[in-house]
């Protein structure tokens, strides 16, 4: 089904596919009740010149009725529609969500003035040394007068809204000592109805929830828990205080990693949105209803930055809740970061890859939490947070959990250490051998303490190579990469009483090479449409220490019944905070600047500045802002500058955890480098039309697009090229092998002072030659725009034919604005 308006047609067999499939796996899941769909109808509409005399909940009444009536054309009753629906969006969006038989979805989707028809999917959750690490502080936590935080006010009064997991309003990462009155715009909420004892304050500024398509999916009563902003697991907490959490002193996890932790706008206000909440019998756990719910009260209340760390597989933009959502939000001047989703390394799993979504893949940074596996006369390195430890000196007997199943499990099975799966009797008293995979690694340790193992060593599957996470397992355990872990599984099959010891974990900073893309960060290319990149950057994502929930453990599993008020969490949902704590500080010192500037200054900046030139030019405030900073880091941090975007702190490119180069699937643009982004020089901005002229050019027709705009919208007769979306990356998909040259048309925006920027091609995609043309740019005054066109000549395509990546430098001396290219070739 979700045969639409709006859909292009390349899609239409796939949707058509995904529905039969959304039905016969989903319907008998849920036999009892109806499935639940979204009616997207577009922006909402201008209801005239009332002069301010007509009330939100007249507009709003007014818009539910009409939804009313167009479902009731359909249901042949509108009470059955009023009852069928359980939201309608009527603010900044206009739609419904509803309960709907296949055949009734169907038929909606066939009426004038819809633009798509989509199941209500569930998305599941993308689960301070980071600011030292982006060199906004110093070792020791103080903040230099050259910070960014200092130049952009700490993001003060920015306003970040959180679509999550909701907050922990007590933690002293919302305390609001250093803030005044809360802004006059904000024109949100603290919804604490049913929790009294939830309490905002002048840094949490408002709180909601959204829990109707939840509560249809699971079919059964919610309780107060679920009718609350009150965060129960520990990930809105996290994500909201490393976007822009208040300053903490003394932050630790178990003892590890103290220091200060701050949010990335340690100044900004914050709102939480709450629209995830416990899985039920295996339902996902944040549905597209109440995101997009989230979304639209987001944009009503006046957040300036939405973080969102959730997502599902790439759909339809049309079709998909986040893009709907993020577009209305950008077009209200609102920049959207997501998570790219934690399904890597495997290509093509990067999720949120509308080109209007800042999109953040996840690395490390350069701390670590080291325990050491000692066995037959090796030492190890491994990964850990784990609270407790092995005492003395004694070693333990090892044993492979395979070897420990109770009976009748299989080995391969018991290997996982899945719950249920190990004997006491065989694991009593000693170190158990797990393999990562299957269940979540922490629940690894948590059937090996059940059955009365003393330790646990987890070991990386093949797939996930040297990715080692350092988890608050409860009891104590080491991870340790693939290789290391073959040695060992060796030595146990070959060694009768095979022993070990752990070693307690420390911390340690200034780790190389650091970042490292993270083994579970996913990576493209973008399968919705390849010609726009995604990931757009790389964050730290990988033991992110943040605040955490009162109500739930370090784990955040049922059994876990420990209480920490900070915590360590790995994933691109703790990467995505950090960049919209970036997009807050961008935001305050630029107040005017639009959702693509912002995003364009992320993704260009930091590339190749040589950190040996000793007299840079002092004519304008950038220059002398990056002369503190090179000196700052020189003495301090001892970062490589050019590290920013694809070195690492080694001077070598960003590996992947493979320990082979990365390429822009995997971390987009690069490393996200905050002082750079605050003074990018040049800017590739887009307006809501270049978006909506760019759904056109990919086969959305101009009747749903003029829907969404809300008022008369017109594709343009001559379409346009693909290749000339404005975007900061320039990806050339399905060049051909023979004909003229493929070009690519961009805008820049001078965003600083005069200047000439000259153009250098550093790095040509193999098989492929690389022109600029002009190769100078020159700009009199801010806010200048020049055109620039960049040719794509095929010399080999062999190369290419299975992508192939370069780069090109705008540079006037003091800026560097890099944009990374992606070609690949046709298959001869």
């Amino acid at each position: 089904m979700v045969i639409t308006t709006a859909m292009s047609a390349r899609s239409m067999s796939t949707r058509l596919a995904l529905l039969v499939v959304f039905v016969f796996i989903v319907a008998p899941a849920l036999a009892a009740t109806k499935p639940s769909y979204i009616v997207y109808l577009g922006g909402r509409h201008s209801h005239g010149d009332d002069g301010g005399i007509i009330s939100p909940e007249e507009v709003h009444r007014t818009a539910a009725g009409s939804h009313y009536d167009l479902l009731g054309s359909v249901l042949g009753d509108r009470e059955k529609a009023r009852d069928a629906i359980f939201y309608s969006y009527t603010k900044n969006i206009n739609g419904f969500a509803a309960k709907l038989e296949v055949e009734e979805a169907a038929a909606v989707a066939e009426r004038p003035g819809v633009v798509s028809v989509f199941p209500d999917r569930g998305r599941r959750m993308h689960t301070t040394r980071s600011w030292q690490f982006l060199g906004l502080e110093r070792p020791d936590g103080s903040v230099p007068p050259w910070s960014p935080w200092e130049a952009a006010r700490y993001g003060q009064n920015t306003i970040i809204g959180n679509l999550d997991s909701g907050v922990w309003p007590e933690s002293l990462s919302f305390n609001d000592r250093e803030l005044g009155p809360i802004p006059n715009y904000w024109k949100g909420a603290c919804r604490n109805e049913h929790d009294k004892t939830f309490k905002c304050n002048s840094k949490l500024i408002g709180a909601r929830y959204f829990n109707n398509g939840y509560a249809e999916v699971i079919g059964v009563p919610l309780n107060d828990t679920h009718k609350t902003p009150r965060d129960a697991n520990g990930h809105g907490t996290h994500t909201l205080a490393t976007a822009g959490g208040s300053a903490v002193r003394g932050a630790e996890a178990f003892g590890l990693g103290g220091g200060t932790a701050r949010g990335g706008s340690p100044r900004a206000r914050v709102a939480a949105y709450r629209v995830c909440y416990p899985p039920f019998n295996g339902s996902d756990a944040c549905y597209d209803s109440d995101i997009l719910a989230a979304f639209e009260a987001a944009i009503a209340d006046g957040v300036h930055v939405i973080s969102a760390s959730v997502g599902a597989d790439p759909n339809d933009y049309l079709e998909d809740a986040i893009a709907i959502g993020a577009l209305h939000a950008v077009k209200a001047g609102i920049t959207v970061v997501c998570s790219a989703s934690n399904f890597g390394p495997d290509p093509g799993t990067v999720t949120n890859v509308a080109p209007w979504i800042l999109t953040v893949a996840a690395s490390t940074m350069d701390r670590a939490f080291p325990a050491h596996l000692v066995f037959n006369r090796n030492r190890v390195e491994g990964q850990s947070l784990s609270p407790t430890w092995l005492r003395g000196k004694t070693f333990y007997t090892m044993i492979s959990a395979a070897d420990a199943a109770v009976p009748g499990y299989p080995r391969a099975d018991a290997l996982l250490c899945e719950l249920g799966a190990l004997d006491g009797k065989k694991v009593m008293g000693k170190i158990v051998v797990c393999m990562r995979g299957g269940n979540p690694r922490v629940e690894k340790g948590e059937e090996v303490s059940r059955a009365g193992g003393a330790a646990m060593i987890l070991v990386n599957d093949e797939a996930s190579g040297n990715d080692v996470i350092a988890d608050a397992h409860v009891l104590p355990a080491v991870h340790i990469n693939h290789a290391d872990g073959h040695a060992l599984l060796a030595y146990i099959n070959s060694t009768k009483g095979a022993k070990a010891f752990i070693t307690r974990a420390k911390t340690v900073v200034g780790v190389k090479p650091a970042p490292v893309m993270a083994a579970f960060s996913s990576q493209g290319p973008n399968t919705v449409n390849p010609e726009i990149l995604k990931p757009d950057v790389t964050a730290p994502g990988v033991s992110v220490i943040a605040a955490w929930s009162g109500a739930a453990g370090p784990t955040g599993l049922p059994y876990d019944q420990r209480r920490v008020a900070f915590n360590s969490q790995s994933g691109t949902s703790m990467s995505c905070p950090q960049v919209s704590g970036v997009a807050g500080l961008i935001k305050t010192l630029h107040p005017d600047w639009s959702p693509a500037a912002i995003k364009s200054a992320i993704m260009t900046t930091g590339e190749k500045f040589s950190p040996h030139d000793a007299a840079l030019p002092e004519t304008t405030n950038s220059s002398l802002f990056i002369r503190d900073f090179l000196r700052f880091n020189k003495k301090y941090l001892k970062i490589p500058i050019s590290y920013a975007t694809e070195l690492s702190n080694d001077m070598r490119p960003i590996m992947n955890s493979s320990m082979s180069p990365s390429t822009p699937f995997s971390c987009g643009a690069g490393h996200v480098f905050p002082h750079r982004a605050m003074d990018p020089g040049l800017v590739y901005d887009l307006t809501v039309d270049d978006h909506l002229g760019f759904l056109c050019t990919i086969g959305y027709n101009a009747t749903a697009l003029a829907l969404f705009n809300g008022a008369p919208f017109r594709c343009p007769d001559d379409p346009l090229d693909p290749l000339d979306f404005n975007y900061p990356s320039i990806t050339a998909f399905d060049l051909a092998p023979a004909g003229p040259p493929a070009t690519a048309r961009r805008r820049v925006r001078n965003v600083g002072p005069p200047a000439t920027y000259t153009a250098a091609v550093v790095r040509e995609p193999e098989g492929v030659q690389v022109t600029v043309t002009p190769t100078t740019l020159t700009f009199e005054s801010t806010g200048e725009v020049r055109t620039f066109w960049v040719k794509f000549a095929v010399r080999d395509p062999a190369p290419a034919a299975n992508y192939a990546f370069g780069a090109i430098i705008w540079s006037d001396g003091n800026h560097q604005v890099r944009s990374p290219i992606v070609v690949k070739t046709q298959e001869s």
